[in-house]
């Protein structure tokens, strides 16, 4: 069956306070390349049938009404996996 995986993301000029105490704790591990993390969720939809068009253009739809809150937030992915 396939899956459609939705990603989504703070949008760029909001503040992420997961991803900020992630990068602190990085830094007091010494792992002081990595300047920022930003922390997002990921959605798996498993279908029944194949995935076309329509479907996919319905998920987007399900994404930015339920999924993803879109004053915080963007879908930036929806990809299929088999």
């Amino acid at each position: 069956m396939p899956t459609i995986l939705v990603e989504v993301m703070p949008k760029a000029e909001i503040l992420d306070p997961q991803g900020k105490a992630v990068a602190g704790a990085l830094s007091r591990l010494g792992k002081d390349r990595y300047t920022a993390v930003r922390i997002g969720k990921r959605f798996e939809l498993t279908v029944d049938g194949p995935v076309d068009d329509a479907m996919l253009a319905e998920v987007r739809g399900i994404a930015e009404d339920i999924l993803a809150n879109t004053v915080i937030e963007d879908v930036v992915s929806i990809t299929v996996t088999e």
